[in-house]
């Protein structure tokens, strides 16, 4: 397991120690949890739960349909 040394102001500091302790986890815990979330390529499962919780909202292309025709591309 590798270790990385920090260094925060002290307002900031401050903050993470009131955040972690109110997370009752330490320190190195609660930013290894942060690094986890940032570099996660995933939904958290809450996001993931809320996928057709909306029983009236418009599909894409009710959505789209609103929207005017896309001009012709260009040829290269």
């Amino acid at each position: 397991m590798g270790q990385v040394t920090i260094y925060l102001e002290e307002g900031i500091e401050r903050k993470m120690v009131a955040a972690a302790k109110s997370a009752r986890l330490s320190k190195s815990k609660w930013i290894a949890g942060l690094i986890r979330e940032r570099i996660s390529n995933e939904w958290p499962s809450s996001i993931v739960e809320l996928a057709g919780t909306w029983k009236d909202f418009p599909d894409a292309d009710v959505i789209r349909s609103h929207r005017g025709q896309d001009a012709d591309r260009e040829k290269l």
